[in-house]
């Protein structure tokens, strides 16, 4: 389960963690350089805020109702999946035991029998788990693709009033932000206003 943490972490940074702008469509990146520079001369000069933001990624997975839940909702599915697996094993060991009792009594030829049976056994509880956990996955990028356009839909509609050029993203362990002025912090914006909009839309 923690690979498939670690598989929704790294989609969520995917989903929140997109470079915001809102004049810049379809220009080269030279032009939006540009641009981002001369707006932090001028904010900088006149005192203003730059049009700037961040939000803390790590906050967001273990706030954000939603998403918490569909994680829950994915880490049990994994948890029965495993369950399975280990039930099956369990069995195919009670069946070896219960095979070597007879003792003496078994003949090459049975034993040979039963090792086949045993290994066609396995490889079925493998590849039945294998399939679902496939799956699983498929399952766990269409949520997160799903958790990127709710988060995009709200930074967009929040950003009409906010205006910022850009919306960057901290934290998972992929942090490159040696320095944040925390006054650019709207993380708790984030969260509160996706856990407004999902319960608003549960409620239709």
């Amino acid at each position: 389960m923690k690979n498939l943490s670690l598989v929704l972490n790294i989609v969520l940074l995917l989903a929140v963690g997109y470079l915001y702008y809102n004049d810049f469509s379809g220009k080269k990146t030279k032009d939006v350089a540009a641009k981002l520079s001369s707006n932090l001369m001028a904010a900088d000069s006149n005192g203003s805020r730059p049009p700037l933001a961040y939000v803390e990624l790590d906050s967001l997975n273990e706030k954000i109702t939603f998403i918490k839940d569909k994680r829950k909702e994915l880490e049990a599915a994994m948890k029965v999946i495993e369950q399975e697996q280990e039930a099956g094993y369990r069995n195919l060991q009670a069946q070896k035991d219960n095979f070597l009792k007879k003792g003496a009594a078994i003949t090459q030829e049975e034993a040979e029998a039963f090792q086949g049976r045993l290994i066609e056994q396995q490889q079925k509880i493998d590849r039945t788990k294998q399939e679902q956990s496939q799956a699983l996955n498929e399952k766990s990028f269409g949520i997160m693709e799903g958790i990127q356009k709710k988060l995009k839909d709200f930074l967009t509609e929040y950003n009409k009033d906010k205006k910022y050029m850009y919306i960057f993203t901290t934290g998972t362990g992929l942090d490159y932000m040696v320095f944040k002025d925390s006054t650019l912090n709207i993380t708790s914006d984030v969260i509160n206003g996706m856990n407004a909009k999902m319960k608003a839309e549960a409620n239709k």
